[in-house]
């Protein structure tokens, strides 16, 4: 070991202080995940939440060291009764969100799961305290409802879904 060298290269115990203190640096992103459902005339499921003045699509904020997947998994749960699987899913859109407001940036996961069976779409339950109503909708009634962002956004998952690509955004346009 060379002078020079840093203490941490030979001693586990100060690289892992000195892991720790980079994490303890470094920034800190938020990230949300939502879902693309589809009933068998292949509307669009949104959700209309009591805490904002638009309609959005299914899904919501991951929580500290949650991965995406499951995140979006526990929020339909908890949002409308839908237990989904992973292997229902399929990414294919994420868009980086630029600072707004007193909001940083963030990260959000678009994942496609396809077409609910009538059965499934049946036995949807709002949770009240968090969303006032949901509904499928045509696209065309989707972009009317939607923050325009996140109809960019849906609209490039769409397209991304069809061809099984991955769209990558920045504020819902093409990085």
């Amino acid at each position: 070991m060379t002078a020079d060298e840093p203490l941490y290269r030979r001693d586990p115990e100060a690289w892992r202080n000195h892991l720790a203190e980079g994490n303890a640096k470094q920034a800190r992103k938020r990230v949300g995940a939502d879902a693309i459902l589809r009933d068998e005339q292949g509307r669009v499921l949104l959700v209309d939440p009591d805490y904002k003045p638009d309609w959005d699509l299914p899904g919501g904020m991951i929580e500290a060291n949650e991965p995406p997947i499951t995140g979006l998994i526990r929020e339909l749960k908890e949002e409308l009764n839908l237990e989904l699987a992973p292997d229902q899913l399929a990414l294919s859109c994420i868009d980086w969100v630029s600072p707004h407001g007193p909001w940083d940036d963030s990260l959000m996961f678009i994942f496609d799961a396809g077409q609910l069976p009538a059965e499934q779409i049946a036995r949807l339950q709002p949770d009240h305290d968090e969303l006032r109503r949901y509904g499928f909708l045509e696209l065309e009634q989707a972009q009317h409802r939607l923050r325009p962002y996140v109809w960019l956004r849906l609209e490039a998952a769409l397209k991304a879904a069809e061809s099984q690509t991955v769209a990558y955004l920045h504020d819902g346009y093409p990085a």
